[in-house]
């Protein structure tokens, strides 16, 4: 997601700069054309859609920064991102959703740009059709799996993503564990961190870190992109025309867009963006059930859930917002979602509905309860108990700030479900939300929920 620099473009547009200016930017673009003979296209919806590609790159970046930030190897020519961004059609939200570049796609019939050789629709990883067919192929494989009508196509490498964050000044980020991945060389503690360009690309590319690999780094994507952002926001770059001018062009100097993206799309949308502000982004990956078995030649790869990813596009074709409503209390940041954590209800007292209350209080903020509390063996319970298998420790931490002043008690042996035992101290449930989030129907957060405060 080192495509956030692109997205940068449709937010530094809003600061009202002159259509010369903007127009001598636009000149740097490299241009595709990602729609040529395309046909049984999927019907248009309302807003617009925008593709937004992250290639290696790594052929244009010095060896020295190759060697810093440890970028051996050869380029693959091919994606290392894909997104759909979606921007409502009163201009007053974007949605951004990732497609893991695993995901199992059925690419369909076209001749590969290199050898020239013809190919009937097969299937390979989503990020196989770049290397086959270019951008054509891409957004073909895209509209193909998302019914969703592209509208744009952006593409971006890394020495746009380094050079962009450099030119703003770095962008701050906010870490609740340590960060470390001996591949891309990324060593973060716990805290606050301002990131320059090469740091930056350290961050979203790691993937090394825990057993989430593709997911969790997408998550910290969306959450660097949220606070590039704010950042862009804050520094003044959207009002300042010779900061403006700097970045663009910096941003620019390694873009690739369509012919239809051009001075007039960006200054409308600029113009309709004037207002953007991290909250008015939503960040989400497409919902998977899983690891498809490996295929021969193609290896193991990823499964959407077929009803989830179905709902998620259709609801950015009907041009609705992706994030759940928005609770009015503040939240209480906590190592693990509550959308993870399954719990077991018991009514530790002779109050009646007392258990129906703390499932529902519960699940409210996100936890699986069962919805089916039960009565516990004994009903003289003061201080509401929390059992945990020692495995899930980090789960039942995540409970217990949501339940303050509870007691935590380790069981061995108890497996995933974490016990609550309500006593007569229960006044209330404290709303949580994770770091690494997934939250609602489609695992959505805004843009705000995952800034550094």
């Amino acid at each position: 997601m080192r495509l956030f620099t692109t997205i940068s473009v449709l937010v530094l547009c809003a600061g009202g700069i002159g259509h010369a200016v903007v127009t001598g930017m636009e000149t740097g673009i490299e241009r595709v054309d990602p729609f040529k003979d395309m046909k049984n296209r999927p019907a248009a919806g309302h807003g617009t859609n925008i593709l937004l590609v992250g290639t290696d790159g790594r052929d244009k970046i010095t060896p020295e920064e190759k060697r810093k930030y440890r970028l051996g190897g050869e380029p693959c020519h091919c994606t290392d991102t894909i997104m759909v961004v979606h921007i409502s059609a009163d201009r007053e939200r974007a949605s951004i959703v990732s497609l893991p570049r695993d995901s199992y796609a059925q690419v369909p019939e076209h001749t590969d740009r290199s050898t020239g050789k013809h190919h009937n629709a097969h299937p390979a990883k989503l990020n196989a059709a770049y290397a086959e067919g270019g951008p054509g192929l891409t957004v073909r494989t895209v509209e193909h799996m998302t019914k969703v009508k592209i509208d744009h196509y952006l593409e971006v490498d890394f020495t746009s993503f380094m050079k962009t964050v450099d030119v703003i000044g770095g962008v701050e980020v906010c870490t609740v564990r340590p960060l470390k991945d001996d591949y891309t060389g990324l060593d973060l503690p716990v805290g606050t961190h301002r990131l320059d360009g090469g740091q930056a690309l350290q961050y979203v590319r790691s993937r090394h870190i825990d057993g989430a690999s593709d997911f969790s780094r997408m998550q910290r994507q969306q959450r660097f992109l949220a606070a590039l952002i704010a950042r862009a926001s804050t520094r003044g770059v959207l009002l300042n025309p010779v900061k403006f001018r700097e970045v663009t062009s910096t941003l620019l100097g390694s873009v690739r867009a369509d012919k239809g993206f051009g001075t007039d799309e960006i200054l409308a949308l600029g113009q309709a963006m004037r207002g953007f502000t991290p909250s008015s982004s939503e960040f989400t990956s497409v919902p998977v059930a899983g690891v498809n078995p490996p295929v021969e030649g193609i290896g193991s790869t990823v499964k959407w859930d077929e009803a989830k990813s179905r709902k998620l596009f259709q609801a950015l074709r009907d041009d609705k917002p992706l994030a759940p409503p928005r609770p009015g209390k503040k939240t209480t940041v906590v190592d693990v979602a509550p959308q993870q954590i399954a719990v077991q209800v018991y009514n530790g007292t002779l109050t009646r509905g007392l258990g129906k209350r703390v499932d529902e209080a519960l699940r409210s903020t996100g936890f699986k309860t069962t919805r089916a509390p039960e009565d516990a063996d004994r009903q003289d319970v003061k201080r509401t108990l929390v059992t945990y298998d020692p495995r899930w420790d980090r789960s039942a931490k995540s409970l217990q700030a949501a339940l303050p002043g509870c007691e935590l008690r380790a069981v061995e042996g108890q497996g995933g479900l974490l016990k609550v035992m309500a006593g007569t101290d229960f006044k209330g449930v404290r709303a949580v939300r994770a770091d690494d989030p997934y939250q609602g129907e489609y695992g959505t957060v805004t843009g705000d929920q995952v800034v550094c405060p």
